[in-house]
């Protein structure tokens, strides 16, 4: 069976060779796109990351592939509906990473409520030690407001005990029972909004969450909130954020993820791209004035990737692809 796996890690390949030996396994370091899609015309399996770009017009291209493995918890990278019209089967990797993202967003939390960041960079930067120009505040006894409780979601709320922080949360499915346990709190919405020093936001990206977090919602919000999002970027309306961001109503971001950062990973997007065809530039333009402002910071979506993550998340993904070849009958072979 041929395999192709793109946005491949080096470090994490041997997992594929080991496990599957005796296939073809193609690995390809590039995301999958419609320029390179021909790498996988053959393929029966292909793997793919948040980066690839797995559309309709792609799949088209994949007149072979009856497997598709999101190695991420994540599929809004895929055109579900299209692989559904062709029969194709698309697994994911729920679970893994839980640990990995959820102490990644108290480490953007940290370093928006200490300044450490920009600290460090002042000291870099001009050698100046000016301790006045930083004072920061303690994150015990700060409201945690957590929108999603998922597996992440809840590894949040129980650092977010260990810190001391009073936890509450908002959840379409509220698991009371895991709420006892963990000793927070669900609310409406909302009141998150009105109540929360900090928000941090942890649920897919589907129809029902885009711009969950918009004007509205930020109007609701203390002075001097600060948001954290390891989530999905298309979850905040990225120009009211920078609205918010301007006014003071919002006091940091730390934000992993970026509304439309798929295109930023595209040299010259916002060039290229045409009114025309549809597309709204002001979230992408946004983002670049997001980047620019000392008070967010921006990483390249980066909360999954630890040692430990990266291994769980890839023999979850080996092991969807074992289970279909065992599950499939192999003729002429």
């Amino acid at each position: 069976m041929k395999i192709v796996r793109f946005s491949s890690f080096k470090d994490t390949e041997p997992l594929f060779t080991g496990a599957l030996a005796g296939h073809e396994i193609t690995f390809v370091p590039e995301p999958l796109s419609a320029a390179n899609v021909q790498l996988a015309a053959d393929a029966e399996v292909i793997a793919v990351f948040v980066d690839c770009d797995v559309s309709k017009e792609v799949i088209e291209k994949l007149p072979r592939v009856k497997l598709i493995v999101a190695e991420s918890t994540g599929e809004d990278h895929i055109d579900m509906a299209a692989a559904k019209e062709r029969g194709i089967t698309v697994a994911n990797v729920p679970g893994y990473g839980v640990s990995s993202v959820a102490e990644f967003t108290f480490g953007l939390m940290l370093n928006l409520s200490r300044h450490i960041n920009l600290a460090s960079q002042e000291v870099r930067d001009i050698g100046k030690f000016d301790v006045r120009a930083f004072q920061g505040f303690d994150l015990q006894g700060k409201t945690l407001g957590i929108v999603g409780t998922g597996r992440i979601g809840s590894h949040v709320a129980e650092i977010g005990r260990g810190f001391g922080m009073k936890v509450i949360a908002f959840d379409v499915h509220p698991d009371m029972a895991r709420a006892a346990e963990l000793g927070f709190t669900y609310v409406t919405l909302q009141e998150l909004a009105a109540q929360s020093d900090i928000v941090t936001l942890h649920v897919p990206y589907i129809p029902e969450t885009h711009h969950l977090i918009n004007a509205d919602l930020f109007a609701r919000m203390k002075q001097g909130v600060i948001i954290v999002n390891t989530a999905r970027g298309e979850v905040i309306d990225t120009v009211a954020l920078v609205e918010a961001l301007r006014a003071g109503k919002v006091a940091g971001a730390g934000l992993d993820v970026l509304e439309g950062e798929r295109e930023l990973h595209k040299e010259g997007a916002i060039i290229k791209m045409q009114v025309s065809e549809g597309h709204d530039l002001r979230p992408l333009i946004g983002d670049h004035m997001l980047m620019d402002m000392p008070n967010v910071l921006v990483t390249p979506h980066i909360a999954f990737h630890s040692k430990e993550a990266d291994v769980d998340g890839v023999t979850r993904a080996v092991g969807e692809i074992t289970a279909y070849i065992v599950s499939t009958p192999r003729t002429g072979q």
